[in-house]
């Protein structure tokens, strides 16, 4: 219930950062207003998608791996820029500003979700 818990709660906080950075992109943009990632809808069910998704592999590699700190500390940033990527394929639609809104919700997610996965599914060292 713990784990479950600080899950949603990353789900929560991260889609309200989420928020703030779409209502940001939109008020600076010429694009973004018809910019479907930029909408409620899209972003809270993929900053879901991506917190469950990043929750399930801090618990494999807490698991499995023999050192999940040093595991996780290159894992995490390069599941991040990896993340980046379908987003460069929306400049033509969303525009500089709105495709750097994407990349800093990825970032915002992870700077949110990883702290409670610290706290709610502890790492042992090697």
């Amino acid at each position: 219930m713990v784990v479950a818990a600080g899950v949603l709660a990353a789900i929560a906080a991260a889609s309200a950062a989420n928020a703030v950075l779409a209502l940001l992109a939109r008020a600076v943009a010429d694009k973004p207003d018809d910019f479907g990632p930029l909408e409620p809808g899209v972003y809270i069910f993929l900053t879901a998608v991506g917190t469950v998704l990043g929750g399930v592999g801090w618990a494999v590699a807490r698991r499995t791996s023999k050192d999940p700190n040093a595991l996780l500390g290159w894992l995490v940033p390069a599941v991040i820029v990896v993340s980046f990527i379908p987003d460069f394929f929306l400049f033509d639609v969303g525009g500089a500003v709105g495709v750097a809104a994407l990349l800093l919700m990825h970032v915002a997610v992870a700077v949110i979700a990883v702290p409670i996965y610290r706290k709610v599914m502890p790492l042992t060292t090697g």
